[in-house]
């Protein structure tokens, strides 16, 4: 018995105690439930919609199925490279692939950090993120805050209160030859109803309409659905469900943040 009872010890030694490893405590599967998108399920378990994606082989604004299982990535995942990010505008004539190269970065990662395929379109004055950071582009917002992110790259709305994210949207943003300004802006006026007018165009009543830097605002849209891509003269289209959400959410002189 004694030898039988030194034998388990010894395996048990060296078996040892079970363990996680590190790597499996950092994701977890989410159950996708009916009405969900990835926006809405990132910004649920507050990471980039990108992360999301990049985590389940998808596209940023793939669709999703009930019952699909989705891994949740670890919200800190790639905060150790944050020091060597960098911000590029996209000048005349550049291409993702001419970007990567110029950076030392394959088409593919460049496209991964900004929520685009290898061989997508991009224009003049388009702000692409090189890779290596995470960062928000608020830093440190009051407990609390209310504000609103804006990714004129990804095409997507995040309304935050303090660093939870509460609501996320598909908007559209400014076509090349109208863009919408990048930067930090506040709210200065809301408007139930207001008529827009410009070249070419003149829209009655355009709903929920706040206007955060001169001119440009954000508002419901009833003239089209093309959301996820750049529709508009600079201004932030959002469905009309979305803009009467943001507009009861927001109040005058909330930040808002517009960045590529």
């Amino acid at each position: 018995m004694r030898k039988l009872a030194l034998a388990l010890i010894v395996v048990g030694l060296m078996v040892g105690p079970s363990v996680t490893p590190a790597h499996a405590r950092e994701r977890h599967i989410y159950i996708v439930r009916p009405g969900d998108t990835l926006i809405r399920i990132a910004a649920h378990h507050g990471v980039s919609v990108s992360q999301l994606a990049r985590a389940n082989g998808l596209r940023w604004n793939a669709w999703v199925y009930a019952g699909q299982r989705l891994t949740i990535p670890d919200r800190t995942a790639g905060s150790t490279n944050s020091s060597r990010a960098s911000t590029y505008v996209v000048r005349h004539g550049d291409t993702l692939t001419k970007i990567a190269a110029r950076h030392g970065l394959s088409a593919n990662e460049l496209a991964s950090a900004n929520g685009l395929h290898w061989y997508s379109w991009v224009y003049a004055g388009q702000r692409l993120t090189i890779p290596g950071s995470t960062r928000p582009p608020v830093s440190q917002p009051a407990r609390g805050e209310r504000w609103i992110d804006i990714n004129l790259t990804t095409q997507t709305l995040t309304a935050y209160e303090g660093r939870k994210p509460v609501y996320a949207a598909v908007v559209s943003t400014g076509l090349p030859h109208t863009p919408t300004p990048v930067g930090q802006f506040r709210v200065w006026v809301k408007l139930r109803y207001d008529d827009m007018q410009g070249p070419g165009y003149y829209l009655p009543d355009v709903p929920h309409v706040m206007y955060f830097h001169r001119g440009y605002g954000l508002h419901g849209t009833y003239w089209h659905h093309n959301f996820g891509r750049p529709m508009s003269h600079g201004c932030v289209n959002l469905s009309n469900g979305d803009a009467r959400w943001l507009f009861d959410w927001a109040s005058v002189g909330t930040r808002v943040v517009t960045h590529g």
